[in-house]
């Protein structure tokens, strides 16, 4: 099979519309921190020639960083993943893919984030993107084998994404982080908000995982005790966020706005798991979580940008 084939083949068995979950909060990270001048009237202003390529570097490093922690997942659950109805027909577990296929992808992306963090400090003077690369790297690889100890899984899951907004912060402004307590709110609310819909999605798993002995909270306390944790950890998300909202004095009534829709969307979120079960389990996880980060973080930038 031709290299773009495979490639190709790679990028759609990882989903990279997924990005959309974590991408809107790494920016909003970078804004919270994003370097200002002083302007003649004494206000202070982004300074994009500074900023602006250091959110380009940010996103490739979202992009390699977000496709090296799915190829981990695809690669060591190639055989879980054969096993399984649902999975059978993902590229690695099918055998579309080679083992070999997965370790080449696997250092491609891991070389190439590793090479753009050190980008933060050739241009910038920033190392510790650099330094902390690897162990990031490391972090969000784990998550793929807690399901083989630990039920908790998708909090692990929910901490490989709620890293996304502090290693934005770390990357544009280090010496502006302890100063923004709102991002660590941020990163808060993600790691909730992640573990709850993750749960939703390990329901449809469910029996597999209990006849093979993988652990999520849905095979550990079954389906119902499993959507009442999901929507505990959905109303911590929802804290987090309101927390951020009133400790951050730059975020303002659109990001006001933008906490109540997402708590109605969660809400709603739930409103259709108990009407439609399974069937509903499409719609809960992706299409009502997407417009969830993408709401969330557009409005927060705009706020930090008009106020």
């Amino acid at each position: 099979m031709p290299i773009a084939k495979r490639v190709l083949l790679a990028m759609g068995d990882i989903k990279l519309a997924h990005s959309v979950f974590a991408m809107p909060f790494a920016v909003l990270g970078a804004f919270l921190v994003a370097p200002h001048l002083d302007d003649q009237l004494g206000d202070q202003q982004i300074d994009w020639s500074k900023f602006a390529p250091m959110l380009g570097l940010i996103i490739v490093c979202m992009v390699f960083a977000r496709n090296w922690a799915m190829l981990v997942n695809r690669v060591a659950d190639a055989k879980i993943d054969a096993a399984n109805p649902r999975t059978t027909r993902r590229a690695f577990a099918s055998g579309a893919l080679s083992m070999r296929d997965g370790y080449l992808f696997l250092a491609f992306n891991a070389i190439a984030f590793l090479i753009t963090c050190s980008l933060f400090g050739v241009f910038f003077g920033n190392w510790l993107p650099s330094m902390l690369g690897l162990p990031v790297l490391i972090w969000i690889g784990f998550y793929s084998f807690t399901k083989r100890f630990t039920w908790l899984c998708h909090v692990f899951l929910g901490g490989a994404l709620a890293a996304s907004p502090i290693a934005a912060g770390i990357a544009v402004g280090p010496d502006a982080l302890s100063s923004t307590p709102a991002i660590f709110a941020i990163a808060g609310m993600v790691l909730c908000w992640v573990g709850g819909f993750d749960i939703i999605y390990a329901l449809q798993d469910l029996e597999y995982d209990q006849d093979v002995g993988l652990l999520s909270i849905p095979s550990r306390f079954g389906w119902k005790r499993a959507i009442w944790l999901s929507r505990l950890l959905h109303v911590l998300a929802f804290v987090c966020v309101t927390i951020a909202w009133n400790i951050e004095p730059r975020f303002g009534v659109l990001f006001g706005v933008a906490i109540a829709l997402i708590g109605a969307i969660l809400i709603y979120e739930h409103f259709i798991l108990a009407r439609q079960g399974k069937a509903g389990i499409s719609m809960a996880f992706f299409t009502l979580n997407g417009i969830v980060s993408v709401i969330l973080g557009t409005a927060g930038c705009i706020d930090l940008l008009i106020n």
